[in-house]
């Protein structure tokens, strides 16, 4: 077992026991620190570290009475790093109706009282309180999305760039080794973080005089922050810019007005390369939780404890997904050779039995897939190089995933390993000039469903329609229809009995109450009794979002539909559950308002008429009592 020093150091004791008498950055984190590849703070923790940084993390603060725990490590030599998680505080603490998740996965056993909602803003305010001359650099999902003025689900309004309710220095946006490691250094060499003004993917915030270099040319002007809280059109305009600035090779920088003060978004590093990404999974990480959690679930981990993440990046930009804005759309991909390394460690886990429970990334299977002339790609601005076809200048070639996962098998110890990261079944199905790839990807579909499912195979359709689909930058359903026809052929083949889960989503943009119907309908014919479903939540920074708050494409300025209150958003959801008895007459009511008795026939065929009987009878009873 690791012994404490092992890890980063989260009290006085534990620096005392390496001999400190100092801290160069202190990490105050709102999940649980486990020190593992998939946590953040524990990567830019590892990374400072690695670079000759003394640094320490404080796990999921206490943020009431005296702040002990702001207290307890001191002032650090050069700044307070707020990461306040892998998710979302929002998201992960309410569901899409606002109610109080079943349990907090970042946190041990679950426990929904280890994190204040907006941590990135409590955590700050109160170390601007007690240090108020020490520089706060927030970073990680929460401040990242929130770079500039953006809709609030919770608030149910548009909210400035979190600087300003924070009262943070800077933010460091998406994924933060490179940018993290050079504002580490500068403040080290002795640099102010007013003459920090320019470092790549950074956000910071200045009187117009003071912006570095004065508004130039080639500056993105954005609606102002004044702007957009009058006009919804000049929101759903300002995020074309964002997303499209978050998907460039060579980005443009980002102004935005907000009263006297200009939000400075500088452009992004390039995209980190292998031997880059390698060197991160190659940090010491323990990969287990703090031995302060001992004999305490923390849930997130152990979903991912037997897992190994293979690249970054996703060229989807489904229009419900942050992964593009945060980690952008080009992949970087680790070396075989690192990732087998990595495997080997999760082997000598005391209680790993020989089964890998994901061999993934944001999208499973776009490993080793980018341009293939790059001088196309940074020139650039499409969000999605699969959407609404896949680019011709996309190498979706799978043979090095394939050449991987047989290689990872090949491992002695390794019985099996799951792909447990939703699968691009559009990259498969493509059918392009290049018989190579066309025969890679028939290679990889076999593979998939017959080495690397454990009974189950999830996919994300999404939807039905193919209009809500569009709006969503997903393939046609016929797509789903096709790629289900070849699993349940493989699978008769191969003597297997496993099942097909797809993913479904109500209440998105564009959808209607009737849409979620004829979703009903088309997936029973399919026979299919949905469980893998979600209402939409809007979440800053994506173009779903937009269109939910604003009314409009932010693309067309077209008006866009959006199911908003309680009642509208139930009533699409029901839909997904007809099969259950108690919600068969409302379905019924609603399809019967909608005169769309086809559905009902479909759905519960000889049902309608001993609704409609006894409805006549709950009537005539009615009737009698009122003479009575």
């Amino acid at each position: 077992m690791p012994l404490l020093t092992d890890f980063l150091p989260t009290t006085k004791k534990e620096t005392e026991l390496r001999g400190w008498d100092y801290i160069d950055v202190i990490i105050f984190s709102a999940d649980a620190y486990v020190d593992h590849p998939s946590f953040g703070a524990a990567v830019i923790g590892r990374t400072l570290e690695a670079e000759g940084y003394r640094v320490a993390i404080v796990p999921q603060p206490d943020w009431h009475g005296d702040y002990r725990d702001f207290k307890k490590l001191g002032k650090p030599r050069l700044f307070f790093a707020v990461a306040p998680g892998c998710m979302d505080s929002m998201v992960n603490k309410y569901t899409a109706n606002k109610r109080l998740r079943a349990e907090d996965a970042y946190s041990p056993n679950g426990r929904h009282d280890c994190r204040p909602e907006y941590p990135t803003i409590v955590y700050t305010q109160i170390l601007k309180e007690l240090y108020p001359d020490v520089p706060v650099i927030l970073g990680g999902i929460e401040a990242s999305l929130r770079r500039v003025t953006h809709y609030d689900y919770w608030k149910d309004g548009l909210r400035k760039c979190i600087l300003y309710d924070a009262g943070a220095d800077m933010i460091t946006y998406g994924m933060g080794e490179k940018v993290t490691t050079e504002l580490t250094r500068l403040l080290d060499a002795g640099k102010t973080m007013a003459e920090i003004d320019t470092l790549p993917q950074t956000v910071i915030i200045r009187k117009e005089k003071d912006i570095p270099g004065g508004i130039k040319d080639d500056d993105i002007i954005l609606h102002s922050h004044e702007e957009c809280l009058s006009d919804k059109k000049a929101q759903a305009e300002n995020f074309r810019h964002i997303e499209e600035e978050s998907n460039r090779i060579h980005a443009q920088r980002i102004l935005q007005k907000t009263g006297e003060w200009w939000t400075i978004v500088n452009p992004p590093y390039p995209t980190m390369t292998t031997e880059e990404l390698d060197r991160t999974h190659s940090l010491p990480f323990t990969r287990l939780p703090h031995p302060k959690y001992k004999d305490k679930r923390i849930p997130a981990y152990e979903m991912i404890k037997h897992s190994v993440n293979i690249h970054r990046g996703c060229f989807g930009g489904c229009a419900f997904c942050t992964i593009s804005a945060h980690q952008g759309k080009f992949i970087t991909c680790r070396s075989k050779e690192n990732i087998i390394e990595e495997v080997k460690k999760v082997m000598q886990m005391h209680d790993f039995k020989g089964y890998l429970s994901d061999l993934g990334g944001p999208s499973a299977n776009m490993y080793g897939m980018k341009g293939k002339d790059m001088a196309k790609c940074e020139k650039c601005k499409r969000p999605s190089c699969i959407f609404p076809k896949i680019c011709q200048n996309l190498n979706a070639d799978h043979t090095k995933l394939i050449e991987l996962y047989r290689d990872v098998d090949a491992l002695p110890g390794i019985k099996k390993s799951f792909i447990g990261s939703g699968v691009r079944y559009d990259l498969l199905l493509h059918r392009s000039e290049d018989s190579k790839a066309n025969d890679a990807a028939e290679k990889y579909t076999r593979e998939l469903i017959t080495r690397h499912v454990s009974g189950r195979l999830k996919v994300a359709p999404e939807h039905t329609s193919d209009n809500v689909l569009k709006l969503m930058r997903k393939p046609p359903f016929n797509l789903f229809r096709e790629f289900k026809a070849i699993f349940n052929r493989i699978c008769r083949e191969e003597g297997l009995k496993q099942q097909i889960i797809p993913y479904f989503i109500s209440s998105h943009p564009g959808c209607h109450a009737e849409d979620m119907a004829e979703l009903a309908a088309i997936t029973k014919d399919m026979d299919f009794h949905l469980e893998q479903v979600q209402d939409f939540t809007p979440t800053p920074m994506t173009v779903a979002t937009e269109m939910w708050y604003t009314g409009y494409n932010p693309y067309t300025l077209e008006p866009v539909f959006a199911a908003k209150n309680p009642k509208e958003k139930i009533e699409q959801r029901q839909f997904f559950f007809w099969y259950k008895p108690e919600e068969q007459q409302n379905i019924i009511r609603c399809l019967n308002r909608m005169n769309r008795h086809d559905l009902i026939k479909a759905l519960y065929k000889g049902t309608q008429n001993n609704f409609t009987r006894q409805r006549q009878h709950n009537a005539r009873q009615q009737k009698n009592k009122r003479k009575n």
